[in-house]
């Protein structure tokens, strides 16, 4: 996204219920059908991603549709969520629309492989540069842990002469106990030929299964104040917390 108010911010949000996006993904069991469809939806107190908040701080509807081939391991993906900072930027549009496709697979039982493209669409954003981006991504599971890089092909998040941008993640989804997950990372954005936008964020939560869906909270955190809503005057990126409820059916 683009810093905010006289400077430019980053588009940014939520971690932990925008799972489709941002964490590991799940690996389907042998006895799984060859072509598997699933569906999510989730209402959460902030939509946090890489650390800032798509939403100046208040809550947002998502949801989404993933189509997995289990054979080949190959997957495309739809996601959605309510926002509002293409509006703080003298744009317009509430909406956010993800569309993603990519590969996984293992390389041996403890090493796992995840990479794709997604494509982020703010329908009539009006901005200019437009706050759409694509990036290819890369990830390599070790077991609970992950690492994961982002590159941009596009300007990012509107951000101008931004094209190259880059974000590494790394993270780790811990079972603490039956239907307890603890969940933290850590993610650098480096913003190119911008670098008074580029940060560190973090993140620590715990996600529990309560069988007819899931309830996640989580602590979100960053080192940078480059990003400031002009509508509330508040930092996008200060330290919170977020309690989300998700379901995936």
């Amino acid at each position: 996204m683009k810093k905010l108010s006289t400077t430019m911010s980053l588009a940014a949000g939520l971690a932990l219920v925008c799972a489709t996006r941002g964490a590991p993904l799940a690996f389907a069991a042998d006895a799984t059908p060859e072509h598997a469809v699933t569906f999510n939806a989730a209402l959460t107190t902030d939509y946090r991603y890489r650390g800032l908040s798509q939403t100046r701080l208040k809550p947002a509807l998502q949801g989404g549709a993933d189509y997995t081939h289990n054979p080949s391991g190959v997957y495309l993906g739809v996601w959605a969520s309510t926002i509002k900072w293409t509006k703080d930027l003298g744009g317009d549009g509430s909406v956010e629309l993800d569309l993603y496709g990519g590969k996984r697979g293992q390389f041996s039982e403890a090493l796992s492989y995840d990479f794709g493209g997604l494509y982020y669409a703010y329908p009539s954003n009006g901005l200019n540069p437009s706050a759409n981006t694509f990036e290819l991504y890369g990830q390599l599971g070790f077991g609970p842990a992950y690492v994961k890089y982002s590159h941009s092909l596009t300007n990012l998040f509107g951000t101008a002469d931004s094209k190259g941008s880059g974000y590494l993640d790394v993270g780790a989804n811990f079972e603490l106990a039956p239907t307890w997950t603890l969940n933290l990372h850590v993610g650098r954005q480096t913003v190119k030929n911008n670098s008074v936008y580029s940060y560190t964020d973090f993140k620590a939560g715990v996600t529990k299964d309560l069988g007819f869906a899931s309830v996640s909270v989580a602590v979100f955190a960053t080192d940078t104040e480059a990003y400031v809503s002009p509508v509330n005057g508040k930092n996008l990126g200060r330290g919170g917390v977020v309690v989300a409820l998700s379901k995936t059916f």
